[in-house]
């Protein structure tokens, strides 16, 4: 018996397929988890799954990172300290390119929100989640 199809039912199969096949594997899903080292990093679920950090890519939200950011300005004149004149009232400008850098990295204890991805073999770190009550 020779089975036959056109081109549109072909595709039709394929498609369907692939929704089957994504559906089955859950591709992305959001968790809770709870912060239980971070040198190096880990991040447990459960108590029977715990994350290690080669499976978590981490945003700006929840990592130290550096920016870089113009300024422009005159600090304020401070009062004198201890009497001698290098602590005398000065003020002067502040200007060009600066470089800073933003402290977020997560701490023991700290509850985050997790986007598992790739069947679950890695993990989005989200942000924290404050836990009310």
């Amino acid at each position: 018996m020779v089975l036959s199809l056109n081109a549109n039912e072909l595709v039709r199969i394929i498609k369907k397929a692939a929704v089957e096949a994504v559906n089955a594997s859950s591709p992305f899903a959001l968790k809770i988890g709870e912060v239980v080292s971070v040198s190096p990093l880990k991040i447990s679920i459960n108590q029977k799954l715990t994350i290690p950090a080669a499976q978590l890519m981490l945003t700006n939200a929840v990592r130290d990172y550096t920016v870089y950011m113009t300024v422009d300005h005159s600090t304020e004149p401070a009062s004198g300290g201890s009497g001698e004149s290098a602590f005398a009232s000065h003020s002067h400008k502040y200007t060009g390119k600066k470089k800073y850098t933003v402290h977020l990295g997560l701490s023991v204890g700290e509850k985050v929100l997790l986007l598992r991805c790739d069947g679950g073999q890695k993990f989005i770190v989200l942000d924290r989640l404050e836990v009310l009550g």
